[in-house]
């Protein structure tokens, strides 16, 4: 990466433009650069280098002011939604939005958790890096029970490139020869599974034959290939200190993969701290031009200009920036002659867990702290497998483990056996956790607040989501069905929990600009591109017609590239 790659005017009419950088504009810059594409990747906030500026990785707790804890005040006055995260802390918080820069409002009686990672690399610094395909039990999913709009694609037709991604990736698993999980040919060595997780794994399989307990699919290097090893990238270390920054490369991230190779082409300039406020439409082309920016510092305003747009800002990043772009043609956001834009929010539902504790095993430990655990993928991928309470279905996922000194640090004691308890390994404990699907909802909908702008001059995004029933009773449901699973593999001293927290937590937010192969009834079609508009695209979670269970980030990935391969054969066939 080199300093002349920043810019902050430009008159260049680029040959693409790549609106965010997180792991879907990473992929929409390498695949425009490599096939000689000019291309300007636009990110709202500050630049992050690769290795530099991980400040909090390898720092341990002791050598942190408060244990790795933030400051009480800091929290409230910046941080009271992001602090929501599992993976906020003192060593991470700089890679975190700031709620007081970032407002949005929410309906009376809902609540919304956006979680926001605003710089360069978006939000690929910080994803639990779960790497799963969809099936096609997934894209025909409304075909079934008519929730939402069939997908516009099958399996078929992203197979090669999700293939395609995970060969530059780099994903880590087993094939499993599961039809609702379809495999990969390129696989890297799982992780292992521990001792008890390996006799709880042979349990709940005799139990219950149609639940198969397999390790996680991660995109971590187990086993570099010569591909990764070129990249910069090598072996991950297993210390699960992934939302620091990995100076190891050895997790899938913009910084360690896609964007070093856009840039070796020469062919990718990148305009930081630019807050894209709307897209420039021209009335007589019916294309987008441009993009309008307000500078994150100074709020200065500029344009730059381009042959195509992909926006990748996230769901609800490129939500707002649609609706914001309004014209004579398109009143309503651009794209939208459908009146969908806004409409059918999607997140997965995180609320049902059972845990217990497992008898046995002292002798028994693991090395090094693995990145990921086990899962169980959908049962009831099937209509006629699924439940009669509710529609669609869960995953879950979670592990075995040993107590640490964590678990005893709150207690009270002091002396020579209390000493020893906080040095030694505890109870084994195991967990299992539902990810379920949400149904896609008209109702569930993001607009633009009526008189409330953020700093730059935006309108907020008011946001109205909400479990349906269908949700709540597949959690009651999720977590029935974990304590069931878990006795049969002898765990002991069970306990079953299911809450409400809110719909973004899960940070998978999906919907609001869905493809379809009716342009009345969607925003895009089958290669994400605008129904309306033949130079816009956009390509992250916002075009998902459905949540399916599994999460999504390798799914923006495949739809990504798959795009950029249309696009680029319609510029070249002269129909962009």
């Amino acid at each position: 990466m080199n300093n002349e790659m920043y810019i902050k005017e430009s008159n260049q009419v680029y040959d693409a433009i790549v609106v965010g950088s997180g792991l879907s504009g990473g992929w929409a810059a390498k695949e425009f650069c490599e096939r000689g594409l000019k291309t300007l990747m636009i990110e709202r906030g500050r630049v992050v280098e690769h290795r530099k500026d991980y400040i909090g990785e390898g720092v341990p707790p002791w050598e942190m002011p408060m244990r790795g804890k933030v400051d009480n005040i800091l929290l409230e006055q910046r941080h009271r939604i992001q602090k929501q995260c599992y993976a906020f802390n003192d060593a991470t918080k700089h890679f975190f939005g700031n709620d007081r820069d970032l407002p949005y409002t929410t309906k009376e009686g809902t609540t919304f958790s956006w979680i926001r990672a605003n710089q360069l690399g978006g939000k690929s610094m910080l994803w639990h890096r779960q790497s799963f395909r969809l099936s096609d039990f997934d894209f025909k999913a409304n075909t079934h029970d008519g929730y939402g709009n069939d997908w516009p694609i099958r399996y078929s037709e992203i197979a090669k490139w999700y293939e395609h991604v995970e060969k530059h990736a780099g994903i880590s698993g087993a094939k499993e020869g599961l039809e609702q999980l379809p495999d990969s040919d390129l696989f890297l060595p799982p992780f292992e599974m521990t001792k008890p997780e390996i006799d709880i794994k042979a349990a709940i399989e005799k139990a219950f034959p149609d639940r198969k307990m397999i390790m996680g699919r991660m995109a971590h290097l187990t086993k570099p290939t010569e591909l990764h090893i070129q990249q910069g990238r090598v072996q991950c270390q297993a210390r699960n200190e992934c939302q620091k920054g990995c100076s190891f490369g050895a997790y899938f991230s913009t910084q360690s993969s896609t964007l070093p190779a856009a840039a070796a082409t020469g062919n990718l300039h990148i305009a930081p701290n630019s807050v894209v406020h709307s897209l420039i439409y021209d009335e007589k082309s019916k294309q987008v031009q441009g993009v309008r920016v307000i500078d994150n510092d100074t709020l200065e305003e500029r344009e730059y200009f381009g042959k195509v747009v992909f926006l990748c800002a996230s769901t609800l990043g490129s939500t707002q920036i649609m609706l914001n772009s309004t014209s004579k043609s398109f009143p309503n956001g651009i794209a939208n002659s459908s009146g969908v834009l806004g409409h059918y929010l999607m997140d997965h539902n995180y609320n049902a867990k059972a845990y217990g504790d497992i008898p046995g095993y002292e002798e028994e430990y693991y090395k090094g702290r693995r990145p990921g655990g086990i899962y169980i993928p959908n049962f009831q991928y099937e209509p006629k497998k699924g439940s009669k309470k509710y529609l669609r279905g869960y995953a879950l996922a979670g592990g075995a483990y040993r107590e640490g000194w964590k678990e005893n640090a709150s207690n009270k004691g002091f002396g020579r056996d209390f000493k020893d308890g906080i040095s030694n390994a505890g109870k084994w404990k195991f967990s299992l956790s539902a990810q379920g699907e949400m149904l896609p909802r008209y109702e569930n909908t993001v607009q633009l607040h009526p008189t409330l702008k953020d700093k730059w001059g935006i309108p907020q995004l008011d946001i109205n989501c909400r479990w349906s029933s269908n949700e709540l009773d597949m959690m009651k449901d999720a977590a029935d069905t974990a304590e069931k699973m878990l006795k049969v593999a002898g765990v002991e001293n069970i306990k079953k929990t299911v809450t409400q927290k809110p719909p973004g937590l899960a940070i998978h937010e999906l919907g609001t600009a869905r493809m379809g192969s009716d342009p009345k009834t969607s925003v895009l079609n089958g290669f994400n591109q605008s129904h309306d508009i033949n130079n816009l695209f956009v390509t992250d979670g916002s075009c998902f017609s459905s949540s399916a269970v599994q999460n999504p980030s390798l799914t923006f990935m495949a739809l990504t590239v798959r795009a950029v391969d249309f696009a680029v054969k319609e510029i070249k066939n002269g129909r962009i």
